[in-house]
């Protein structure tokens, strides 16, 4: 079974969130070291937008974690 648009964005946005609350960031710190509006990060964080790959990679630089670390959620629970 596939995942749905919505729900990858969901899933994505999720793991986004929980890193960056593990590691005790605000949304605006990590915006900021990704070169994105806090505003874009909170939709992302969300699911509301499906973002490029190329933010995810940027977000990713600023929570100091590899692109793999966030991507995983999608093999889980299909």
């Amino acid at each position: 079974m596939s995942l749905k648009r919505e729900e990858v964005s969901k899933r994505i946005g999720d793991r986004l969130r929980e890193i960056r609350l593990s590691k005790g960031l605000s949304i605006e710190k990590v915006a900021n070291g990704a070169n994105i509006d806090y505003t874009q990060l909170s939709r992302i964080e969300l699911g509301k937008i499906n973002t490029s790959i190329y933010q995810v990679y940027c977000i990713s630089r600023s929570l100091d974690v590899p692109v793999p670390h966030i991507f995983h959620v999608l093999d889980q629970g299909e």
